[in-house]
């Protein structure tokens, strides 16, 4: 009985306490501490904590981390706090791949491969990878996303481009462990002259956003990786206005793909659209 009321207070209490309570509660037996470090705990957490409005905003500028309260408004100097990033690398070589429910996939251009999972609010991280390529390297020629299967196993998915050659492959959080995914039918977009964006999670895919500003100019792609299928496709960019250079910026709102499109003709212009049924809508 008493080790099922423990269960209890871990499952019904400590499951609605923000991560930096948590952290101090594990001091408070072996038991906490093994229960509350878990993988399941962690993940389950993450998924509760995510429907809270307390959302943040993670910065890296050139020399500090900042997170900033941005339901509260509070986006100002005095308000803002500053952290330590993964192994104190120096933010300027730090680049954001993905974030997914407190979680960010950050890729370390200093130490050419390696890749970092981080949960800045706990300030615990976990290199994935740092030789899988065997330290073959171009600047931003990295990318991924994060999910979670039907198992409730965190997965990452790490796209990496060398030589023209596109490579991607799934890790386990579960297994720790990757695997190759054989089926990367856009390897046209693996080029030096595109560049693939940070992804974004939305319904049961990641998203990506693919450009080419040399040849044609103005070039915009997008391309979709289904997380049950675990397959490689492409979406069209929404129809706009006759501007060049135009860009677009993905939102999930809902768990609805959204993209905001900007552009310049005589004046900037933007505009908010939504995909639905295969197809994309103003908003």
């Amino acid at each position: 009985m008493e080790k099922l009321g423990s269960e209890l207070i871990v499952d019904e209490i400590f499951m609605r306490l923000p991560a930096k309570a948590i952290g101090r509660f594990k001091c408070l037996s072996k038991f906490f501490r093994d229960e509350l470090s878990n993988n399941n705990f962690e993940i389950t957490h993450s998924r509760r904590i995510i429907t809270s409005l307390q959302k943040n905003l993670l910065s890296l500028k050139d020399n500090t981390i900042v997170v900033d309260n941005i339901v509260g408004g509070n986006l100002q100097a005095d308000t803002s706090k500053t952290i330590i990033s993964p192994s104190n690398v120096h933010p300027s070589y730090l680049r954001v791949l993905a974030s997914f429910r407190g979680l960010i996939l950050i890729f370390n251009e200093r130490m050419f491969c390696e890749l970092i999972l981080w949960n800045p609010t706990t300030r615990r991280y976990k290199i994935l990878a740092d030789d899988y390529f065997d330290r073959n390297f171009e600047r931003n020629a990295s990318t991924g996303g994060m999910y979670f299967d039907d198992s409730n196993d965190l997965k990452v998915l790490h796209i990496k481009r060398y030589r023209n050659v596109l490579t991607a492959r799934v890790y386990s959080r579960r297994r720790e462990s990757w695997r190759k995914i054989n089926s990367c039918n856009v390897s046209n977009y693996a080029s030096t002259y595109y560049s693939w964006s940070a992804a974004i999670y939305s319904g049961r895919s990641i998203y990506f956003m693919v450009s080419n500003y040399w040849f044609p100019p103005g070039e915009i792609h997008m391309v979709a990786f289904d997380v049950v299928s675990e397959n490689f496709s492409t979406i069209p960019f929404p129809e706009a206005l006759d501007l060049n250079p135009w860009q677009g910026h993905f939102l999930s709102i809902e768990m609805k793909l959204y993209v905001i499109v900007v552009g310049r003709s005589k004046n900037l212009y933007a505009d908010l659209f939504k995909f639905e049924d295969d197809a994309w809508v103003k908003a």
